[in-house]
């Protein structure tokens, strides 16, 4: 199945995100462009309640702009100790424009806020990487959707340089590590965007 157009707007200005994404398409002759490309487009708004909602309102909003094919991601971490927050606020935990630095600093202020007894290094919750993929193609067109989820739990120090967000946080049990101390296809195969990212390539093949 191939798509109207051969290329592809990705509707982040993420830069780790779009490496992830080109990589992915580039084995399909689709070539991967993002909001980074188009500077004067406006802000929109996420007003949904669910990654799935949020991921769909981008993707139709600037499908009808450029009148291409677009996918649109939206993700987050849910922590169990605290609800399932931050959720589908992930990204402005700590407020509109905030960093990755502001929002990893909230996330340990709320989690030590908790207290609880616990070991030295022991995670300080359970939590998961949820990531929500829906591609649709301008006026109208096909519309694909896949989900992926990541287990794993919050730490109280950072580990690792790679990856962005709550990455250095994130430790993945299976490896014994953070998100940020994974190598790239590592990262891709146990990361809730590689498995959504993977789903949806098989809909599309």
């Amino acid at each position: 199945m191939r798509l109207a157009s051969n290329k592809l707007i990705v509707a982040t200005k993420n830069k780790g995100k779009v490496q992830e994404f080109a990589h992915a398409f580039a084995s399909m002759g689709i070539e991967v462009e993002s909001l980074l490309n188009y500077p004067g487009i406006p802000d929109i708004v996420e007003d949904g309640d669910t990654f799935a909602a949020n991921a769909e309102i981008k993707a139709r909003a600037i499908a009808e702009r450029f009148r291409l094919p677009v996918l649109a991601d939206d993700s987050g971490l849910c922590v169990d100790a605290l609800g399932g927050a931050p959720g589908v606020y992930s990204a402005r935990y700590a407020g509109e424009g905030a960093t990755d630095a502001d929002n990893n600093a909230k996330l340990q202020r709320e989690l030590l806020a908790l207290g609880g007894e616990r070991a030295a290094g022991e995670p300080l919750s359970p939590a998961r990487f949820v990531s929500a993929l829906v591609l649709v193609e301008p006026d109208g067109g096909r519309r694909f959707a896949a989900e992926g989820e990541a287990a794993g739990a919050i730490l109280a120090e950072p580990r690792g340089s790679g990856g962005f967000g709550y990455d250095p946080y994130f430790l993945v049990p299976e490896f014994g590590r953070t998100m940020a101390e994974l190598t790239v296809d590592e990262k891709n195969r146990i990361s809730h965007r590689g498995k959504a990212l993977r789903a949806l390539l098989e809909q599309l093949k």
